[in-house]
C-alpha cells in the first residue's frame, strides 16, 4: 500500500519520504550521491501507479479511439473518455470543456490561432465576438513564460492588434493599479500565469478576472505551475480558458489540456483539422464536431491521457491541500536557507507569503551554469538558465538564474542538501 492509499489529516517529512518510495527514478545515485531532485518545475517524476496504468493500456487495451466497433476499441475509448472526466473533475469543470493537447504550449497556441482564424472570418456567427482587429489589444504580464508570450506576439502580428504587458514591481509582484490602467474596453484577451515559474509569485487571479470581465475581455490562465501544486477550481476562478501540462504533475510527456468555457470552445474555429474532428466532408467543404472533439484531429494521446488521469487520482488521494501546504513548508525552508548565504540574490519576494514552493536566485560572481554543474556533482538536480522567461530575467537585470523547485516527494533533507551545496559554491570558485 502506498501513502496515497492511506487516510491522514496532516502531512510531514515522514510522509514525504513514503511518497518518495513510490517513484522509481528517485531511487538512484547520481555522481555517487543519492539523487536530490529539485527540478519539478521543469518536469516531475512519475509514480509506479502512473507507469503501471500506461503500461496496462498498451498491454491490454491498445486500439484507436472513437473509430472502431471491436472490443479493444470500445475499451480504449471508454478509458480515454473516463480519463477526460477524471481530469475535468480534478480542476472543477465539465467533461466537454477539456480538450486534450500535447502540452500547455500547444493549448495556448490553439486559442491564439483559433482567435486568428475567427479574425479572418472563419467560423459561424458565434465566432464574430472572438474577432480581433487593429483596434484590439492583447494584455499579458512582464513575467510570462515564453509559451504565454510568443503566441500572443504572433496573434498581434496577424491581426494588427496591440500587445501590452503589465509591468512587475521590484519584488516580482503585479500591481493591480497597473492592470486597471492597461486593461481597457479595447482589450480582447488577458493572458496571465497563475504562479510564476521564476519568482514563485501566486498572482491575484480573482482580481484580474474581475478587471478583464468588467471590460468585456477574456482571460486565459497559465496553470502549469498551479494545477500540480494546489487545489484548482477553474469554474470558481471564473477564467475563460486555462492550460496545464501533464509532465509537470506526475504524468508522462506528450499530454496537456486546454480548459475553455463550453460556449467559447464551440464558437472558436479549430486550429488543427483532419480526421476525427468532423461531421461531414465533401470535396468542397467540411463541418466540424462540437468541442472537445473539434480540436482533437488525428490520432490522439490515448495512453498519456489515461496516465494523466491516474496522476490526478494519485494527487487527489494525497489531497491537494496537503500537497500545497507541504510545498509551502519546503519553500519557506528553502527561501530562509538561501537568504542566509552571502552573495545570494533571490529573485522575487523575500518572504514566503504568497509564494509557491520554488526559489530562483543569482549567485554573485558565479554563473548559473557553473552553479548547476557544482550541484550536479553532488547529485542535486536543479534548473539553470532563463527558464523560458527572458523578459522577466531582464527585469531583474540578470541573464540567468538557478532555480530549485519542490514537489510532494521532496523532503527537508533535500532542501538542506541544496542549501548546503549553494553555501559551498563561492568558496569553491574562489570568489569569496
Amino acid at each position: 500500500m502506498t501513502l496515497a492509499d492511506q487516510p491522514r489529516t496532516t502531512f510531514g517529512n515522514d510522509d514525504a519520504k513514503r511518497v518518495r518510495a513510490d517513484f522509481p527514478a528517485l531511487d538512484q545515485e547520481v555522481n555517487g550521491h543519492a539523487l536530490v531532485y529539485l527540478d519539478s518545475g521543469a518536469t516531475s517524476q512519475k509514480p509506479r501507479a502512473v507507469l503501471d496504468v500506461e503500461r496496462h493500456y498498451y498491454e491490454r487495451q491498445n486500439a484507436a479511439v472513437h473509430r472502431g466497433a471491436h472490443t479493444l476499441a470500445a475499451l480504449a475509448t471508454e478509458s480515454y473518455e473516463q480519463a477526460r472526466h477524471t481530469v475535468a473533475t480534478f480542476v472543477g469543470v465539465d467533461d466537454d470543456e477539456i480538450v486534450w493537447t500535447s502540452n500547455a504550449t500547444e493549448a495556448i497556441n490553439l486559442v491564439a490561432y483559433g482567435l486568428s482564424n475567427a479574425s479572418l472570418g472563419r467560423g459561424g456567427p458565434e465566432a464574430d465576438a472572438l474577432r480581433l482587429t487593429a483596434d484590439s489589444e492583447i494584455v499579458i504580464t512582464e513575467g510570462e513564460h515564453h509559451s504565454n508570450l510568443v503566441p500572443w506576439q504572433e496573434l498581434a502580428a496577424r491581426t494588427g492588434a496591440t500587445l501590452r504587458a503589465i509591468p512587475l514591481q521590484d519584488d516580482g509582484t503585479l500591481s493591480l493599479d497597473d492592470a486597471e490602467r492597461l486593461v481597457t474596453d479595447r482589450t480582447a484577451i488577458v493572458a496571465v500565469t497563475h504562479v510564476s515559474n521564476v519568482t514563485g509569485v501566486i498572482n491575484p487571479i480573482a482580481e484580474l478576472v474581475e478587471i478583464a470581465h468588467r471590460h468585456g475581455a477574456l482571460l486565459l490562465l497559465d496553470a502549469c505551475q498551479s494545477a500540480p501544486h494546489m487545489p484548482l477550481d477553474l469554474h470558481a476562478l471564473d477564467v475563460d480558458f486555462a492550460v496545464f501540462s501533464g509532465h509537470k504533475m506526475l504524468a508522462p510527456t506528450g499530454i496537456g489540456a486546454l480548459y475553455g468555457r463550453r460556449a467559447l470552445l464551440n464558437a472558436l474555429p479549430p486550429f488543427l483539422t483532419g480526421g476525427s474532428m468532423i461531421t461531414t466532408v465533401t470535396l468542397e467543404e467540411s463541418g466540424y464536431l462540437p468541442a472537445p472533439q473539434r480540436f482533437e484531429a488525428g490520432t490522439q494521446r490515448i495512453s498519456q491521457a489515461i496516465a494523466l488521469a491516474a496522476a490526478t487520482d494519485y494527487l487527489g488521494a494525497i489531497g491537494m491541500h496537503d500537497v500545497a501546504a507541504w510545498e509551502h513548508t519546503l519553500g519557506e525552508r528553502l527561501l530562509a536557507g538561501l537568504l542566509e548565504i552571502d552573495g545570494v540574490r533571490v529573485l522575487g519576494p523575500q518572504t514566503p507569503e504568497g509564494r509557491a514552493g520554488l526559489v530562483a536566485f543569482d549567485l554573485d560572481g558565479v554563473h548559473a551554469h557553473d552553479v548547476g554543474q557544482f550541484l550536479d556533482d553532488r547529485g542535486i538536480a536543479a534548473r539553470v538558465g532563463h527558464h523560458c522567461a527572458q523578459p522577466l530575467h531582464r527585469r531583474f537585470g540578470v541573464t540567468a538564474s538557478t532555480r530549485a523547485s519542490t514537489y510532494v516527494y521532496n523532503t527537508f533533507e533535500d532542501v538542506d542538501a541544496f542549501v548546503d551545496g549553494v553555501r559551498d559554491i563561492r568558496s569553491f570558485f574562489g570568489v569569496v
